[in-house]
């Protein structure tokens, strides 16, 4: 797809970025930047599933007093 200009992100206030993959890569220092849209994307999935549990809020039901002794 060399010579391709993207025109638009289909996102309102999003502007096209032609972006240097290499020199963005060695930017991160987070290998390629596949993996780090993949880890992205897994942060995103467990920020949602954080809302839906609330996690903020208080626990309906006190822990048990030895639940975080370790070892068991």
């Amino acid at each position: 797809m060399a010579g391709v200009l993207k025109k638009t992100t289909g996102l309102v206030g999003l502007a096209v970025l032609e972006l240097d993959v290499q020199k963005l890569e060695d930017q991160l220092q987070g290998g390629q930047l596949k993996e780090v849209i993949l880890q992205a994307e897994h942060e995103l999935r467990l920020a949602r599933k954080m809302v839906q549990w609330k996690t903020w809020e208080p626990l309906v039901k006190e822990p048990p007093a030895n639940q975080w002794k370790w070892p068991i």
